[in-house]
């Protein structure tokens, strides 16, 4: 299991250093995956974007505190998104993308803790099928 603590840590310093980390987010999704931003042409006022990120916050954070509902929320999500063509390793592009624009907002005070326990976590986000 990622380690809570360090992960609830990048969150806060993520957090002090960037009040709406949302466009940073999405700007590397879609640098790492162009073909995903015409997903996201209808939204017009940024709500649908904002309502993913929270959902995807909510998932790593009760993932390292052991909920058993948010693997069946990201199983779920797996599952829906491949109505949308993201399927399989896809759907975790966005969780890359957060923990880089979290390791880009805490440089270079970014340690090798804080990258196995990002590692460690997507890894498990990966398993969840």
């Amino acid at each position: 299991m990622p380690n809570a603590e360090i992960i609830h840590a990048t969150f806060e310093r993520a957090a002090e250093a960037c009040a709406d980390p949302a466009p940073l987010v999405y700007a590397r999704l879609f640098a790492l995956r162009p073909d995903f931003k015409p997903l996201f042409d209808m939204d017009t006022d940024g709500g649908v974007r904002g309502s993913m990120l929270e959902t995807c916050f909510e998932a790593i954070l009760g993932l390292v505190e052991g909920s058993g509902s948010q693997r069946v929320i990201l199983s779920a999500a797996r599952f829906s998104h491949g109505g949308y063509g993201v399927e399989g390793a896809e759907f975790d592009v966005m969780f890359a993308s957060i923990r880089d624009v979290f390791r880009d907002l805490l440089m270079p005070d970014w340690t090798a803790d804080e990258e196995a326990a990002w590692a460690d976590l997507l890894g498990e986000i990966a398993a969840i099928a």
